[in-house]
């Protein structure tokens, strides 16, 4: 189980780590699927295609947006860590939380350190 903990904090240190060296938002104008980034009084154009479907999930994982997604999954990794290690007498409660705390995972089953043994 420790090993599940430890390999989720990683993964998220990763995340939020990227999502800081990307800047500070992005937003779409237009109808061109125009991608600009801001970093304080600065405007940049990242990206201009006319597949507004990749401008769109660009902003929708906007840096800000996964920051908060990675505090919510560190949120949760507490919470599900330690009923997931016992630290409660619920043998249910501790099913359920290594249930999430292995979909938490399963994202990053391409990684080279995910553990089969971790798949739901």
């Amino acid at each position: 189980m420790t090993d599940l903990i430890a390999f989720l904090r990683a993964r998220l240190d990763e995340d939020a780590r990227a999502a800081r060296r990307a800047g500070d938002s992005f937003r779409q104008i237009g109808e061109t699927g125009v991608i600009v980034a801001t970093e304080g009084d600065r405007a940049e154009e990242c990206a201009s295609v006319n597949w507004a479907g990749i401008a769109e999930h660009i902003v929708r994982h906007d840096p800000a947006r996964v920051l908060a997604e990675v505090d919510a999954k560190r949120r949760m990794l507490e919470q599900f860590g330690s009923i997931a290690k016992g630290d409660f007498i619920d043998a249910g409660e501790q099913v359920v939380a290594q249930a999430a705390l292995e979909l938490l995972a399963l994202p990053f089953a391409d990684h080279p350190d995910y553990q089969d043994t971790w798949r739901p």
